[in-house]
């Protein structure tokens, strides 16, 4: 019988700054090198890092997009209705959050996918009571389906689902080391944050995630921590405090570029 232990662990004693996090995942990110699809290699490797995690008593919790398998956006705009492609983008996640639990369990993580449109025979439907008493137990909560509804993104999805179960933070994995005052893909003299505001990420539309779930956070007062996902132990450093990536949080008394 899967209970829960009968000492939990802190890992605060660990070493760890955060007891309970969220993980937020692209689409984008589970597609490796592939240019659609899911990468069994980047499964595998978001496992072993979350399995860190959890060895040492973090509670997590992930929600994961689906922009590897289908992009609602763009398929509105190529002249789909936009609720039919924002949920056909639902249903992608769903995909997502499988493959994810499948990845885990590998691991030897028990998980529980659960999900904003009802669909009982894949995974639970989203009680909020139940989600916190998985964390409590130990397991890995993966939330799929965004919100439930259109016109929402997984990130506005990501910080509701942090507020509602208590998150110290939202952890944003991507495929940059933070986020920059403009696109260092495109100027190779962009400046990286090394802490930044909401404030300001709203006022200078930095690229951390949509207007609404920066609102979401700052009302809530739920930091975000902008990472690197392919460097290996991230997760995990970031956990701890570590100065990795670009922390957005309250206000601060200046932008915090580094470099």
């Amino acid at each position: 019988m899967d209970t829960a232990p009968l000492v939990p662990i802190d890992p605060r004693e660990r070493g760890y700054k955060y007891r309970r996090i969220l993980l937020k995942l692209s689409g984008e990110a589970l597609m490796g090198d592939k240019a659609f699809g899911i990468d069994p290699r980047i499964i595998g490797h978001i496992a072993r890092e979350v399995a860190i995690l959890h060895h040492d008593g973090v509670e997590v919790a992930i929600v994961v997009g689906g922009g590897n398998l289908f992009r609602g956006v763009a398929m509105s705009a190529s002249g789909m209705d936009r609720s039919s492609a924002d949920y056909m983008g639902m249903l992608a996640t769903v995909m997502n959050s499988l493959a994810l639990q499948d990845g885990l369990e590998k691991v030897g993580i028990k998980t529980r996918v659960q999900s904003a449109i009802a669909m009982d025979e894949v995974a639970e439907p989203f009680i909020r009571r139940r989600a916190v008493r998985h964390l409590e137990k130990g397991r890995v909560v993966i939330f799929a389906a965004g919100t439930g509804n259109p016109y929402f993104t997984t990130d506005t999805a990501a910080s509701l689902r942090a507020a509602e179960i208590n998150a110290d933070v939202i952890l944003k994995a991507t495929k940059v080391d933070g986020v920059y005052d403009s696109d260092p893909m495109k100027n190779p003299d962009a400046t990286k944050y090394d802490q930044v505001s909401f404030k300001d990420v709203l006022n200078l539309e930095l690229k951390v995630m949509d207007a609404t779930a920066i609102s979401l956070c700052k009302d809530t007062d739920i930091p975000i921590i902008v990472f690197d996902l392919s460097r290996p132990g991230n997760i995990e450093k970031v956990a701890r405090g570590e100065p990795i990536g670009t922390l957005v949080t309250g206000e601060v008394s200046h932008h915090g570029k580094g470099r």
